[in-house]
């Protein structure tokens, strides 16, 4: 999502735009996207004296994994964001919310993907039945145990035991 300098400063109003950006290079990341649709991006850009001012709303799916099954979730987002920018060579180096622009196009998309990053939730659960029912209950050392109630097993070995208990009843 490029924009040309040129247009943006000469603009009397705000420049609004909208449009579809593919940020699926964000799936090859190391993140916990699995996969990612086409973003709608849909905002303004106003200019005032050195600044540029962008302010858009973002919205998609993304596929991220469950935190108890490790199963696909899709999960929708929408956000709004504001990106600021220098014309101005000589603008302050400790302000970190102001971005330079380097050459004669400024490109949104960098900044749409570490929004997009940002908006990554920790965990994301299911709440498919059938995904829940096909989750793992046991494996190597380790076995799911429920709160159901369960039967009482006599161990194999003591079952000789068991016997003379009983004749003892009777």
């Amino acid at each position: 999502m490029k924009f040309a300098l040129q247009k943006l400063q000469t603009a009397d109003e705000p420049l609004r735009f909208e449009e579809e950006v593919d940020i699926s290079e964000l799936e090859t990341m190391p993140n916990d996207i699995r996969s990612i649709t086409p973003v709608k991006v849909k905002g303004e850009a106003t200019i005032d004296g050195d600044e540029i001012t962008f302010r858009f709303n973002v919205s998609g799916t993304m596929t991220l994994p469950c935190a108890r099954t490790l199963a696909d979730v899709e999960y929708p987002f929408s956000f709004d964001a504001v990106e600021m920018f220098s014309l101005s060579p000589y603008h302050k180096e400790g302000d970190e919310e102001i971005h330079e622009i380097d050459g004669e196009v400024l490109d949104l998309t960098p900044y749409i993907k570490e929004n997009v990053i940002l908006e990554v939730p920790l965990q994301v659960f299911s709440d498919d039945e059938e995904v829940l029912d096909k989750a793992l209950t046991e494996g190597q050392g380790w076995q799911l145990i429920t709160e159901q109630k369960q039967e009482d097993k006599v161990d194999p070995r003591l079952a000789e035991l068991q016997k003379f208990l009983d004749e003892d009843k009777e």
